[in-house]
């Protein structure tokens, strides 16, 4: 792998196809204001890098970014790319990843608005996220020890496991599909409406008229915090510990909880509502 040191790469497309190198304290940055430094680069690991200009590792395979700073300039970091390894960076642009697979991201600082769309096989561990519409229509996710904070996360996203996580959210798993989230806080409005084989597992869920509209919907040791009018029109299987504020015309399956403040049918529902509620009382 050749070794390269110290440079700055002002230029655009400064190393476009590049192949088996290695950047170690090298900065993409300039008055030239050049673009797609590393555009269809195979094999690439920069080290200890400075990048402040726009769409550098798009259509590449393999790449390794370790202590790498992509500032807000930085736009559109990677799209199209497949191999990728980041490790104690911070990704600060816009779109930073895009369309991209087989990603892994660890100890790193997010804040990206576009964040991960209609990109497969991301793994996100130990690391904290700012976006909007984190990962739509993104498959294959598996996130452990994130902080998040955004909005309209996980849109029609499709095979994604969390856990150990902090969401703090609002309209989070809609359309989602084939998603299980454990020992997780999700705190938001509107969670999980029209999401299909949704499973909270040991989760604390925070926030107003939760998972309505849901198929097969699976709450499981689950807490809650200030939701009201929950489960309309969802197919449910639900055990909570403690107590849900409403819940409101919930299709069909079972609601378990501690104590419930109101179930509310209405004359005006439009299916039939038929499902086993049982209030525990503990004491």
């Amino acid at each position: 792998m050749k070794i390269i040191r110290n440079k700055n790469f002002p230029s655009e497309r400064a190393l476009y196809a590049a192949e088996n190198v290695h950047l170690i304290n090298c900065s993409f940055d300039g008055e030239e204001d050049g673009e797609s430094a590393l555009k269809e680069a195979t094999d690439v690991k920069l080290e200890n890098c400075f990048m402040n200009l726009r769409y550098p590792l798009w259509h590449d395979n393999g790449v390794e970014l370790k202590s790498v700073t992509m500032t807000d300039k930085c736009r559109a970091v990677l799209w199209y790319t497949s191999g990728v390894k980041i490790n104690d960076s911070k990704l600060l642009g816009i779109k930073a990843l895009r369309e991209c697979a087989d990603v892994s991201i660890e100890n790193c600082e997010t804040v990206s608005p576009e964040f991960g769309w209609k990109s497969r096989g991301v793994k996100v561990k130990d690391s904290s996220i700012t976006s909007e519409y984190l990962f739509l229509m993104a498959a294959d996710i598996h996130l452990e020890g994130v902080n998040f904070k955004g909005k309209y996360s996980f849109q029609y996203v499709e095979n994604a496991v969390i856990e150990n996580c902090n969401l703090d959210t609002k309209d989070a798993f809609w359309h989602a599909k084939n998603v299980t989230v454990k020992n997780s806080v999700v705190k938001g409005e509107y969670l999980g409406w029209y999401a299909e084989n949704l499973t909270f597992i040991n989760c604390k869920i925070i926030g107003t008229q939760p998972l309505c509209y849901c198929k097969n919907l699976k709450l499981i040791d689950c807490e809650t915090e200030g939701c009201d009018f929950s489960f309309e029109y969802s197919q449910v299987e639900a055990k909570i510990k403690g107590g849900i504020v409403s819940v409101k015309n919930p299709l069909s399956g079972s609601i378990v909880a501690d104590s419930i403040g109101e179930i509310i049918y209405t004359e005006d529902s439009k299916v039939k509502c038929d499902c086993h509620i049982k209030v525990t009382e503990a004491a």
